[in-house]
């Protein structure tokens, strides 16, 4: 069943794993457009695999994924991104032998028109990257990675981009300027779906959050309520 609301992802019902190990166990969560949607929950409850679903890099055993109102279930990522899905996986997210432009350019590697527009406009995002334009991307902090990364992935004018721990074991100061970054992305009009273990920021600029545990969904709620819930501040958010 497609969605008939204002919901620009719908993932229904969705089981999927490794092998014959079920990872997720009828997951199901929607997006509508230009929201941030935080997907919080400990370590191994199937965050990260929710994403490579969506994005086509598992298929599901059951349940069904949709793009507005078409049935993307088990597209492979090369179709996911064309249909306007980025993903930037928590790590192995650039090419580091390359240089930061040379990774922008990696990322339309599917367009056909002058992209160069697109990377001023990347370059604005991240002032940072426009210093460093020509070093090799290896080279760069962690922090600078997670931006070289994300903006590789806004190179195809996204509908929905998908972070998967985009604060990961970097910096305090990279950390709030990658979610200040991420504030920006949104602001365009691209809809996010952020997997994040600093759970209390995630839900601090979300529009609305869901919490996995044990490959299942324990609650969804607007991220404010969630916020004010007292098992989930004793659970997932420190007290």
């Amino acid at each position: 069943m497609a969605n008939t609301d204002n919901s620009i992802l719908t993932v229904e019902s969705v089981t999927v794993g490794y092998g014959e190990a079920d990872i997720l166990f009828g997951v199901s969560m929607k997006v509508e457009k230009g929201q941030i949607v935080s997907i919080i929950g400990p370590n191994g409850a199937g965050k990260s695999t929710l994403l490579k679903t969506i994005f086509g890099c598992l298929r599901p055993k059951s349940g069904r994924i949709f793009l507005k109102n078409e049935d993307i279930t088990g597209l492979k990522p090369d179709e996911i991104v064309r249909k306007g899905i980025s993903y930037v996986p928590q790590v192995e997210n650039i090419f580091p032998t390359l240089t930061v432009i040379e990774n922008l350019e990696m990322g339309a590697f599917i367009r056909n028109d002058d992209y160069q527009p697109r990377i001023e406009e990347i370059l604005e995002l991240f002032p940072v990257l426009r210093k460093k334009k020509n070093q090799k991307a290896g080279l760069l902090s962690g922090g600078e990675r997670q931006m070289v990364a994300m903006g590789r992935a806004l190179m195809l004018d996204p509908q929905i981009i998908l972070l998967d721990e985009p604060s990961a074991g970097l910096a305090p100061k990279f950390v709030s300027m990658i979610f200040e970054k991420i504030r920006e992305i949104n602001s365009t009009g691209v809809a996010v779906i952020l997997v994040e273990q600093n759970a209390k920021e995630a839900l601090q600029m979300a529009d609305h959050g869901y919490v996995l545990a044990n490959g299942q969904n324990v609650l969804d709620d607007r991220a404010d309520k969630l916020l004010a819930n007292e098992k989930v501040r004793e659970l997932y958010l420190g007290g």
